[in-house]
């Protein structure tokens, strides 16, 4: 169970999810320069390069082992299935503009900003060096450092502990809802990512922003 300190339970930090919320992250931005035919990019990344096997690398398996494993359960996709790894910084797209001008208001206004995102500890660095807004973050928990992902618990405890987060203080936002179901559960204040105006929206709601 998180311990946490009697207070007014007034937001005063907020923990953003990375991927998908910040930071445009999808194979596809890749796969479409090594795919004619969409049909047959979209089976590959259902059926070889799966959302599951890329899961395994963001609860810390190292690439090297992880390639070598598909390779070895399709032999005839080598080349596609190494370049998931080699050329893993074309699957980084922009910055998501709008949720980084929300994020740039949140800390003008003083708010404490943290993140918590499932991610290889392998690629991260490639997306430390190309946003320069993680610098903002007063700390940055990545899955694949600490062996756990989103939604177990113990990667949030991780966050509390690391940070000295007090939950019933802390907006956290997301773009799955089991992640946030979990946040929810262990006293945050749980933020659903839509898109950027409307988490500007619920910010104001709570009180996190002021009044535009």
């Amino acid at each position: 169970m998180i311990e946490e300190a009697i207070t007014d339970g007034r937001p005063r930090a907020a923990v953003f999810d990375l991927g998908g919320v910040l930071i445009d992250w999808d194979p596809r931005h890749l796969y479409r320069r090594l795919f004619d035919d969409p049909a047959v990019m979209e089976a590959f990344l259902a059926e070889v390069t799966t959302p599951a096997w890329n899961h395994e690398q963001d609860a810390g398996r190292p690439w090297a082992e992880a390639i070598a494993a598909l390779v070895a359960a399709h032999p005839d996709q080598r080349a596609l299935i190494e370049a998931f790894h080699l050329r893993w910084p074309e699957t980084l797209g922009g910055p998501i503009e709008g949720t980084v001008a929300v994020l740039a208001e949140l800390r003008a206004a003083g708010v404490r900003l943290l993140a918590l995102s499932n991610w290889s500890a392998e690629t991260f660095p490639f997306a430390r060096a190309r946003y320069p807004f993680l610098d903002w973050f007063d700390g940055i928990v990545i899955s694949g450092e600490v062996g756990i992902t989103k939604p177990d618990p113990g990667i949030y405890r991780v966050l509390v502990a690391r940070h000295a987060v007090v939950p019933r203080e802390t907006v956290f936002i997301d773009d799955r809802p089991d992640n946030l179901a979990t946040a929810a559960r262990l006293g945050f204040h749980a933020i659903r990512f839509l898109d950027p105006d409307s988490l500007r929206r619920d910010l104001r709601r709570i009180g996190l922003l002021g009044p535009g």
